[in-house]
């Protein structure tokens, strides 16, 4: 039986990005048709700006956007979309906010977008109370969830004592509460450490299986969910792989120069480390646990230094001490940088405060002194062009990161700190992100991210440092750290080292 059935739709945002004042704009994707059936894993998978975030919306009424529509799409036997029309809630054939809350769980690409409340208990009965359920009903079904889930522990905790992994699971299983019979999943796990991606999966894998929930998840990396996936739909090609030798021969070519170019600049520079952290401890509040606990860490000029560790490790909290954004309780951050640096938060929206791409783009024309041309370079070299005038907001998860990173290169900073600089990328836009910022080190920039993304880097780090418990485990050279890890090896399947395997291809030709 289909439980999702889409014909011919087509949509497109306004073409001013205010669908108040009319037009419409170049169509996100033409004519997709397909069914989904009941009990089926399907994997939605297509570049960034493909539009897999508006498909998985327009099949939720209440989170479908604003724009210009044709087609038809019917869900769980209820009618969304019609002859283009949104089909109102009061038809009989249409879908109402109670059907929709209860038959149609969405799960956001970020943990923290979609929690509203202060425990976890009160997040996973949160829609049960709007729903009207019994007090009863409620408990049991709450009971059941953090049983199924083995979140009982910390059915009781702050939500914000959590990690990102325990967020996203926070989020399904407040989801599941409802008893929905689709599951919607946009990029699900873009922000999940390794260890907790796979968690995640195997418990998704588990909620198709064992409770008969249908599932439609898009990602950039639908290698990770093969084993649990059904089917895919493709919009748009998902690219190549690369062998495990092939791979490994092109990295430690890389690496050579890398090191060479690295072991120059320090010949040159005396003072190689800019950014120095000594001993440095910080909590949140007076009464809280310590999210650092004594970090060091150095990080030599014109170098390209990756933070790793899993989720509540202090990767970010690290990142914004280097950035001034904050001070240790204790200890030391020197940062001869500063005032020449540039902050990519984890979500791209907070450098957001215009109504279009390209005002976007120009605000900060004036203070740091670039022009128009550089701005229509940027939407070029992040191929956002056709973008310009839809409204921030309307853009992909993707799309977004992408802007927020040409936003902040326009003011070419000396020191570029990154938070999660893939996070929603398709892989070829990860190895375009990859390109650019060893390009920026070659022209003196020094770079700091934040990443759980460790293909990524693999192939972009000179140097890793890897947090635990608040700590700095270690620092190696990237070419050292991978070497010598326990659990993580070049993945030969991932399409990011397909996509760069061919570009270096190239550049060697």
């Amino acid at each position: 039986m289909a439980l999702v059935e889409v014909n011919d739709f087509s949509f497109a945002y306004p073409a001013d990005g205010s669908p108040r004042r009319g037009g419409v704009g170049d169509r996100v994707f033409d004519g997709v048709s397909f069914e989904v059936n009941e009990g089926d894993f399907c994997v939605l998978v297509g570049s960034t700006g493909s539009g897999k975030t508006t498909l998985l919306r327009s099949l939720k009424p209440e989170l479908a956007p604003e724009g210009s529509r044709t087609g038809s799409i019917v869900v769980v036997g209820k009618k969304v979309v019609e002859g283009g029309e949104m089909v109102s809630p009061k038809d009989p054939c249409g879908l109402s906010p109670r059907e929709s809350a209860s038959s149609i769980g969405f799960v956001t690409q970020s943990p923290e977008a979609q929690i509203v409340c202060d425990t976890v208990w009160h997040e996973l009965a949160f829609g049960l109370e709007n729903l009207g359920v019994e007090q009863d009903e409620m408990r049991r079904r709450v009971a059941e969830v953090a049983h199924f889930f083995g979140i009982g522990p910390w059915v009781r905790s702050s939500v914000e004592a959590l990690s990102g992994g325990q967020k996203q699971l926070v989020n399904l299983a407040a989801v599941l509460a409802l008893r929905p019979r689709l599951l919607l999943l946009d990029e699900p796990t873009s922000q999940l450490d390794p260890n907790a991606l796979k968690q995640f999966l195997f418990m998704l894998g588990r909620v198709n299986r064992e409770l008969g929930v249908t599932i439609i998840m898009a990602t950039h990396t639908p290698e990770d969910v093969s084993a649990y996936a059904t089917r895919t739909i493709a919009m748009g090609k998902i690219g190549d792989v690369g062998t495990r030798e092939q791979v490994e021969a092109a990295l430690n070519k890389r690496w050579q120069a890398w090191d060479a170019d690295l072991a120059g600049k320090d010949a040159r520079d005396a003072r190689s480390c800019c950014v120095r952290v000594r001993g440095a401890m910080f909590r949140y509040e007076k009464s809280a646990p310590w999210v650092l606990r004594g970090v060091d860490l150095q990080v030599r000029r014109g170098s390209v230094h990756a933070l790793v560790g899993g989720n509540g490790s202090g990767k970010t909290t690290l990142l914004k001490l280097v950035a001034k954004v904050g001070s240790p309780q204790r200890g030391r951050v020197e940062n001869d940088l500063v005032g020449a640096q540039a902050l990519l938060p984890q979500d791209p929206k907070a450098l957001f405060v215009c109504d279009s791409v390209e005002e976007e783009l120009a605000e900060w024309r004036e203070r740091c002194g670039y022009a128009r041309e550089d701005e229509r370079a940027m939407l070029r070299r992040f191929g956002l062009e056709g973008c310009e005038k839809r409204h921030p907001y309307d853009l992909s998860g993707g799309q977004q990161q992408k802007l927020a990173f040409a936003k902040l290169l326009l003011c070419k900073p000396e020191l570029l700190l990154l938070d999660e600089p893939t996070k929603g990328l398709d892989p070829a836009s990860c190895a375009d992100v990859s390109t650019i910022v060893r390009g920026l080190a070659a022209e003196g920039c020094t770079v700091v991210f934040v990443t759980h993304d460790l293909d990524f880097a693999l192939v972009t780090a000179d140097e890793v440092s890897m947090l635990f418990d608040g700590e700095t485990a270690c620092t190696e050279s990237a070419r050292e750290f991978f070497a010598n890890n326990l659990v993580y090896r070049p993945n030969a399947a991932s399409r990011l080292f397909g996509t760069l395997l061919r570009r270096w291809g190239e550049e060697s030709v």
